[in-house]
């Protein structure tokens, strides 16, 4: 700002000489009356500077001003929009977790049936003799026929196994055996 004055001033000082020499080419100053006439030059340019500078520093202002003012807008749209979000996630977020509770209530009441279910076929196989109870099982799911023979006695389901096809008994035999592990 200060080299912005001072190049006006040193332009103002040489279009004032220029002005001078042109306007009063037979006129001759003496030296305080130049200083005078520059001086007084000199301050008004320098008002009207201040004058200028003052309106366009307002000026400045009120623009940047308005500019904060439409950013602050802008933030706070985003600002309502994040807290929608954030409630619609929210929301989002129980239903999940209360279909997850649901899921896993199922899939815990299946698993509980499962086991029940399988309990009552070990009891059923238990009592049956082991011909028929090999043919039972060799046609039952094989994790479920499984899931008999590892209950029942052992040497009641060895007697199974050597009663069934060789075939579905080397493969259930293979699972009887990965389950033990």
């Amino acid at each position: 700002m200060k080299k912005i004055i001072f190049f006006i001033l040193i332009a103002t000082f040489s279009l004032f000489l220029f002005s001078v020499s042109a306007e009063e080419s037979d006129k001759i100053f003496t030296q305080k009356e130049l200083d005078e006439k520059v001086s007084k030059l000199v301050d008004e340019k320098i008002s009207k500077i201040k004058k200028t500078s003052v309106a366009e520093l307002t000026k400045e202002i009120l623009e940047r001003e308005s500019k904060i003012e439409a950013r602050a807008r802008i933030l706070e749209k985003r600002e309502e929009q994040l807290k929608m979000a954030e409630e619609t996630l929210s929301k989002k977020i129980l239903d999940v977790e209360s279909r997850q509770k649901k899921i896993i209530g199922c899939i815990d009441d299946h698993k509980s049936g499962e086991a029940r279910r399988v309990k009552q076929m070990v009891s059923v196989i238990a009592n049956m003799k082991p011909a028929k109870a090999a043919e039972v099982l060799s046609v039952q799911d094989s994790l479920i026929s499984v899931k008999i023979l590892e209950q029942i006695d052992p040497k009641r389901a060895s007697k199974i196994f050597n009663l069934m096809d060789k075939e579905v008994s080397a493969r259930l035999q293979k699972q009887y055996l990965n389950m033990q592990k």
